[in-house]
C-alpha cells in the first residue's frame, strides 16, 4: 500500500511452543482507524507489543513511515510518533488529571524542569495539556485528583497522556474495559474525534464499538489474520463467523 503509515512485514513471535505471531502481514494507511479483533489467545495483544517495542519479534519487519523500527526501542519509536495508551502509562493517583498529562508532555519533550512540581507552573507543559484534555472530554475535570476519577475518567486520561506526545499512530489495547454503558458511550464519541486525524489501530472486545467505529477491520486468529476489510465485508465473512463472531452478527 502506497500511502501506507505502518507496514508489518511477516511478523512472528514464539513463546515457546506458543506461536503469539505467525507471519502477519498489514498494511494501515495514514488516518485510518483500524480494528483488531480475535478471540483471547489469538495473539492481539502481543502484535500490540511487537508494534511498541515491548515485545522482540523473532522474525519480519516493521515500518512506519518507510522507516524500518524493526529493532527499535520503544522510546525511539515515540519519538517518531509511535504511542501506545494505557499499559505504557503510569497515572499518579495523588496529582490532578493536568498534572498527569503535564508530565506526560515533559517526558515526551525531553525537558526536566529539574523537578516534576515545576510541571505545575510551566505555560510549555501546562498548555499542550490542557488541550490534550480538552480532546478527550476531561477540561471540566483538569484540577480533580486522580484518585477522586472514574475508572472511566482515568482511560480517557491516559489517552489524554499520549495524545499530548503528539503521536502520529496511536495504538489502544481494550480502551473500554471494565467500563460501563455510559462511560464506553463517551469514550466511543471521543475516539469519533480522532479518526482521520490520528492513525489508530484498536483492539477491542466491544464489538459493536468496533464496527460502529472501524474504517477496516482484520481478524486474528491463532496469532494468522483470516481477514481484512470493512465492517459490512468482515460481517458478511462465512469464515470469520465460524471463527470468531458467531453467525448472529450476519444479520445485526
Amino acid at each position: 500500500m502506497a500511502d501506507a503509515l505502518l507496514q508489518i512485514e511477516v511478523l512472528t513471535k514464539r513463546f515457546g511452543g506458543v506461536i503469539a505471531a505467525d507471519g502477519i502481514s498489514l498494511a494501515v494507511p495514514v488516518g485510518e482507524l483500524h480494528a483488531i479483533i480475535g478471540p483471547n489467545g489469538a495473539g492481539k495483544s502481543t502484535l500490540i507489543g511487537q508494534l511498541s517495542g515491548e515485545v522482540t519479534s523473532d522474525s519480519g519487519r516493521i515500518r512506519f513511515d518507510g522507516r524500518d523500527i524493526t529493532n527499535l526501542p520503544v522510546y525511539e519509536r515515540s519519538q517518531l510518533g509511535l504511542a501506545r495508551s494505557f499499559q505504557l502509562t503510569t497515572l499518579f493517583p495523588d496529582f490532578t488529571a493536568l498534572d498527569n498529562v503535564a508530565l506526560s508532555v515533559q517526558a515526551h519533550t525531553g525537558h526536566s524542569f529539574r523537578f516534576w512540581r515545576n510541571a505545575r507552573h510551566e505555560t510549555e507543559l501546562r498548555e499542550p495539556a490542557q488541550a490534550a484534555l480538552a480532546r478527550v472530554g476531561l477540561a471540566e475535570r483538569a484540577n480533580t485528583f486522580v484518585a477522586d476519577l472514574s475508572h472511566g475518567e482515568r482511560r480517557q486520561l491516559e489517552i489524554a497522556m499520549a495524545l499530548a506526545a503528539r503521536p502520529r499512530m496511536l495504538l489502544l489495547d481494550e480502551p473500554m474495559a471494565g467500563m460501563g454503558l455510559e462511560e464506553s458511550a463517551r469514550l466511543l464519541e471521543m475516539l469519533r474525534t480522532l479518526k482521520g486525524v490520528i492513525t489508530v489501530i484498536l483492539i477491542e472486545h466491544d464489538i459493536d464499538a468496533v464496527f460502529a467505529l472501524a474504517d477496516r477491520i482484520s481478524v486474528l486468529v491463532y496469532g494468522r489474520i483470516i481477514a481484512t476489510g470493512d465492517p459490512p465485508a468482515i460481517r458478511a465473512d462465512a469464515g470469520v463467523r465460524e471463527a470468531y463472531l458467531g453467525e448472529g452478527l450476519a444479520h445485526g
